[in-house]
């Protein structure tokens, strides 16, 4: 195949939906640990049964069920919300349709929310809002049963076998099964795309210090965002391009496409089965004649080679993980906050769809900001610094105090002007400002102080 006819379906699927006339919409999940309270293993028999309650009781229709028949995802038809389980039956989810007033949103997830609680409650289990599941180790951090997650942490456990790739692997390969995220997607038109991935992504360093809420207790707690090193060192990762930051600024969409081209694709379907291999740049990809990989044989139970021809249509299967995520439907996801405390639980999509009202203020902002750029650090090193809770030493944290508050300003006016009341839910973020915290500090500092970790998980449920 032509490099000319891949460049036009990449096109095709990334810059196309973004040229289609629509209102401004968010669509908001919300993944959380489920935890038994008890500290013995999750059983996922409860877990099912509670999803059967929840479709029940709701409306919702079954839409995806595992190799053992388990419903792992299931949706309301007329809202498109959704309940699922992300990697794992220990890891439940809740996305919310696409919405133009998180007012409505707040609204339904609460209702699911509080319906779960009373549900898990009776079996002495509860979700919290903590972006690493404190009770992993008594866990059984195994993926759900079905040829997607399967492959996911075949792929994961792999990297024992890149002893010739330059770049330290963590101990957690499991971590899909134990960490949980606040995401939201945005729709995005032509004309912003570009300014949305370069003001955003220069916007990290201080959703690192306003939103970090994922520490692993008792073994690496200086790191309050372990979200970051789970997916940039681990097989996600090999290559870079595919994880974390942009590291460069796209001034045309040709560019864009260009980084496009380079992220690696590692997984395609061939009938029933999902076939994982070495992740390769997707034009290199296109242009191999065979690839070998591995697929699971389900009646023999274990892996086995096999060799097949790349296609064009395996473009669905290119995915990547960036913190400013282009998608197929014309969206920015963004992906690089982690679950939140539920009573602050919109702020992650409040945060961001104000500020793609004052987008522009936003990035003259920061393209002029001498607080934190301009001094020879890219916002991906500055990012990596915060969350390690380090601070280079020509950060001003008086100047720095004040560039957060303008920046929180700047989200505040834009859901003011929408007249919707929706600026409220900045609420928590200001008071994170003011005493120049988040999450995985007050968490820290809770246990320090002598509450016990059940307590923070009462406080953050």
């Amino acid at each position: 195949m032509k490099d000319s006819e891949i460049r036009a379906k990449l096109k095709e699927k990334y810059i196309d939906p973004t040229r289609r006339p629509r209102e401004r919409y968010a669509g908001i999940e919300v993944e959380m640990p489920i935890l038994n309270l008890d500290k013995k293993p999750v059983d996922f028999e409860i877990v099912h049964g509670i999803e059967r309650d929840f479709s029940g009781h709701f409306g919702f229709v079954p839409e995806a069920r595992d190799d053992e028949g388990n419903v792992y995802l299931t949706v309301d038809p007329k809202t498109g919300d959704s309940l699922s389980f992300d990697c794992s039956y220990n890891n439940l989810e809740l996305s919310l349709g696409k919405v133009s007033d998180l007012n409505d949103a707040q609204r339904r997830f609460f209702m699911y929310y509080d319906f779960l609680q009373e549900k898990l409650g009776a079996h002495h289990y509860t979700l919290t809002g903590m972006g690493v599941n404190p009770y992993r180790y008594y866990n059984h951090n195994v993926p759900i049963p079905n040829g997607r997650y399967r492959m996911l942490f075949h792929h994961l456990h792999s990297y024992p076998k890149y002893t010739r790739v330059p770049m330290h692997f963590h101990p957690y390969p499991a971590y899909g099964t134990f960490s949980s995220a606040s995401q939201v997607q945005l729709d995005v038109n032509e004309d912003e795309l570009l300014t949305v991935l370069r003001a955003f992504s220069r916007v990290e360093p201080v959703k690192a210090l306003l939103f970090s809420n994922s520490v692993l207790l008792g073994e690496m707690e200086q790191l309050v965002c372990a979200r970051d090193m789970f997916w940039e060192n681990s097989t996600h990762g090999i290559n870079p391009h595919n994880v974390g930051m942009y590291e460069v600024d796209f001034y045309s969409e040709e560019e864009l496409l260009d980084y496009i081209e380079s992220t690696s694709i590692y997984c395609v379907e061939r009938g029933s089965r999902y076939i994982n291999f070495e992740p390769v740049p997707i034009l290199q990809y296109l242009r191999e004649k065979e690839i070998c990989g591995e697929y699971y044989d389900t009646e023999k139970e274990e892996y086995k080679e096999i060799r097949f021809a790349p296609e064009i249509g395996d473009l669905k299967y290119l995915r990547t993980f960036k913190f400013e995520d282009l998608t197929y439907r014309g969206t920015i996801e963004f992906r690089s906050c982690c679950c939140q405390p539920i009573r602050d639980v919109m702020c992650v999509a409040a945060f961001h769809f104000g500020l793609q009202q004052k987008l522009s203020e936003l990035d003259r902002l920061l393209e002029e900001d001498t607080v934190l750029f301009h001094h020879g650090y890219t916002a991906s090193e500055l990012r990596k610094l915060f969350v390690r809770g380090e601070m280079p030493p020509f950060v001003d944290p008086g100047a720095l105090h004040d560039l957060v508050k303008q920046i929180l300003d700047l989200a505040r006016a834009g859901l003011t002007e929408r007249a919707l009341n929706e600026e409220r839910m900045l609420d928590p973020l200001y008071e994170r400002w003011e005493r120049r915290t988040n999450p995985a500090v007050e968490m820290l500092r809770s246990i320090r102080n002598g509450h016990t970790l059940e307590d923070v998980i009462r406080m953050y449920a």
